[in-house]
């Protein structure tokens, strides 16, 4: 995207209904393919959340107790609105992440729709859940009788959503769109990379009728501005995604006030490859790792557990696979692989590339900086000869890189699985499904792909151990933006 064409050369913080110019003036935000400047994304000041917080408290009150009807209209018109402008917004995903206009158009702006629809339906769906009347004796609390109780979700508050850099569009939108549906009010941080399509989907709420300060946008560069929308005592939750690192210094921070957490963090797949699967169906599972947005995904399957008797023929599969791959400009309809988010990103999954040749890898596919002389490409890469103590085994990488591990008989593949601080999503392809589940089950991760990387967007997700805490999507993501009060009364 040309500077001619910039659709926003300085955004502005949506704070309390409000486009408010930034304390701090504004920093660029980079297109990943080209290193060109996108547009211009403002740095807020500490003050200037509290003061999105503050906002989000005030119109709480209200917005909380709007009729449901009223709640889904609006996020209703505001899927309307986005699918109204749905090729400048495709554009600006792919010119700020360096998605291909394929991963941009079907996978962000898409799913960004889809998930407001969603929680538009969502906002209508029961709260209140009567339980089994209880009989009770007379005692020291009180006279005998049969009590009634009912179960009812409300909202928790003001929510602090801090989205990743990897979707612009469908991870915000998972997020704000069940916590207003839900009755919540909301401060968004996205991510520092590439915030501008957040700035688009506030316009949506804004003309599609969001009252003044139920939903606030607050952006920075600097780590205080995150920092803030965390500790700003105005605020009762706070939902996150990105590296577990990350996380836990936000989990210390809402500890402290017992606020509540939504935290969706690391991941480092395991798929177990056993000797009687369709390789062809594991091939192109695994091979989203390197076709999926470079690699930039927690759920991706980056660890390749292969039973021996078919780990030459994965290998071999797998290599064929990613040097098919072309990598360059997004833009362009044949490309599969575009850019890393930034330079930084690109230096820091080369070392891990670096860092598996020592650890004793041996690189089969990949391991070259591609060839166009801008840009932050990185090179589809499988690392075979790998053990599971090795540090590109156990680190998330968040690159177009994978690492085969070989295995012998069932239960040692469940173990190279489980040993690991992640456990978000893993695989699992086998030709004897009934093994296949039975090996699901014994896996400690969120989730379980059984011959696919596909997923039911009703099911909950989450993960276990440093993967995360609570889980969302579907109707399991209302829950998450909702505290359980109980009343009860005598018969």
């Amino acid at each position: 995207m040309s500077n001619s064409q910039l659709p926003d050369p300085e955004r502005q913080l949506f704070i309390g209904g409000e486009w408010v110019e930034p304390d701090g003036g504004h920093y660029p935000v980079l297109d990943p393919a080209t290193e060109g400047v996108v547009g211009l994304a403002p740095e807020a000041s500490r003050d200037q959340v509290y003061r999105a917080a503050a906002a989000a408290r005030e119109a709480f009150a209200s917005w909380s107790r709007t009729r449901p009807e009223e709640r889904a209209a609006i996020l209703d018109r505001a899927a309307d609105l986005m699918q109204r402008d749905f090729a400048p917004n495709t554009e600006l995903a792919r010119a700020e992440t360096g998605a291909t206009t394929a991963t941009a158009r079907g996978m962000q702006v898409a799913v960004g729709v889809s998930r407001f629809r969603r929680y538009a339906k969502g906002a209508l769906e029961p709260v209140e859940e009567a339980l089994v009347p209880q009989i009770n004796e007379a005692g020291p609390m009180g006279r005998a009788g049969v009590f009634g109780a009912l179960a009812v979700r409300q909202p928790v508050g003001v929510v602090t959503c801090i989205t990743s850099y990897n979707n612009p569009w469908a991870n915000p939108a998972g997020k704000v769109a069940p916590a207003l549906a839900m009755g919540n009010t909301v401060v968004v941080k996205p991510a520092p990379q590439d915030p501008l399509s957040v700035f688009k989907m506030a316009e949506a709420l804004e003309e599609a009728g969001v009252p003044r300060g139920v939903v606030n946008v607050v952006t920075g560069s600097a780590p205080a501005v995150g920092e803030a929308a965390v500790d700003s005592p105005d605020v009762d939750m706070v939902s996150f995604t990105g590296s577990t690192a990350v996380g836990q210094r936000i989990a210390e921070v809402c500890g402290r006030d017992m606020k509540r957490q939504l935290m969706e963090l690391g991941g480092k797949g395991a798929a177990l490859v056993f000797d009687d699967a369709d390789l062809d169906s594991a091939v192109q599972g695994i091979g989203t790792t390197f076709a999926f947005y470079s690699g930039q995904i927690c759920t991706a399957p980056t660890r390749v557990l292969v039973q021996r008797g078919v780990h030459d023929q994965l290998i071999e599969r797998l290599k064929g696979y990613a040097g098919f791959l072309k990598v360059g400009d997004p833009t362009a309809r044949d490309t599969v692989v575009g850019p890393v988010i930034s330079a930084a990103h690109r230096d820091r999954v080369e070392s891990y590339v670096e860092l598996g040749r020592k650890e004793g890898a041996t690189v089969v596919a990949g391991g070259e900086r591609p060839s166009p002389d801008r840009g932050f490409y990185v090179a589809p890469t499988l690392l075979a000869d790998c053990t599971n103590d090795m540090r590109v085994a156990r680190e998330e990488i968040f690159g177009p890189v994978v690492v085969v591990i070989p295995f012998d008989d069932e239960e040692e593949g469940i173990a190279l699985a489980n040993d690991s601080e992640y456990g978000l999503l893993d695989y699992v392809w086998s030709g004897d499904v009934a093994r296949a589940f039975r090996v699901a089950r014994q896996l400690r991760a969120g989730g379980v792909g059984v011959n696919t990387i596909g997923r039911n967007m009703e099911a909950p997700f989450g993960g276990f151990k440093k993967s995360g805490v609570g889980r969302d999507v579907g109707s399991y993501a209302l829950h998450a933006y909702s505290e359980l009060q109980s009343i009860v009364w005598p018969g």
